[in-house]
């Protein structure tokens, strides 16, 4: 078997690896999950339980194939570099170039789209806001409060079990899941 041959069979595989991928999640979804990565197969096999994409994930590992394929290609064609001990070592390092600026692509576009409210919810403590439907005392209201030019309203409980009127100022004294706690303002 030459060299040729084994790098026009990986450039083949990982096309048909990606067209396959392609086709099998338009036509049929993404059902299947597997453990670790956030539970998806995309995010690779690194056990890390978080969003994201691992350098294992079959969209990396199938774009080294290709490129390690397609360049093998190119580089038995090249006389300087027509020998596979001169354009394997080539492939696997423009391969690995590749893959990697992809991971690096990946991982950029993951951490932005998987951004949390958590710390925005907690950058709301300490806020003023007002009472717009009545706190019992062991019970729930509704308060409203301004952040960054925009109004939101929020259920709301009253630390110190006092009841606190519609119309009345309130601080923000913690938030726990959808619920605020508030303090009458002084």
């Amino acid at each position: 078997m030459t060299a040729f041959t084994i790098y026009l069979f990986c450039l083949v595989i990982g096309l048909v690896f990606t067209l396959l991928s392609v086709m099998v999640g338009h036509f049929f979804g993404h059902g299947d999950h597997v453990s670790g990565s956030g539970g998806h197969a995309e995010a690779g096999a690194d056990s890390s339980d978080m969003p994201g994409i691992s350098i294992f994930s079959p969209t990396v590992i199938a774009a080294f194939i290709t490129a390690f394929g397609g360049f093998g290609i190119i580089f038995t064609e090249i006389p300087a570099t027509e020998k596979a001990v001169v354009s394997a070592p080539l492939s696997i390092f423009t391969a690995a170039v590749i893959a990697g600026g992809l991971y690096k692509f990946l991982s950029a576009i993951f951490s932005h789209t998987q951004g949390s409210s958590e710390s925005h919810v907690a950058a709301l403590v300490g806020t003023d806001a007002t009472v717009i439907s009545p706190i019992p005392a062991d019970g729930v209201g509704e308060i409203a409060y301004v952040v960054g030019g925009s109004r939101y309203t929020a259920p709301a409980r009253v630390e110190g079990g006092v009841a606190v009127a519609a119309g009345q100022s309130v601080k923000i004294k913690r938030v726990v899941g959808t619920q605020f706690y508030v303090e009458a303002a002084h």
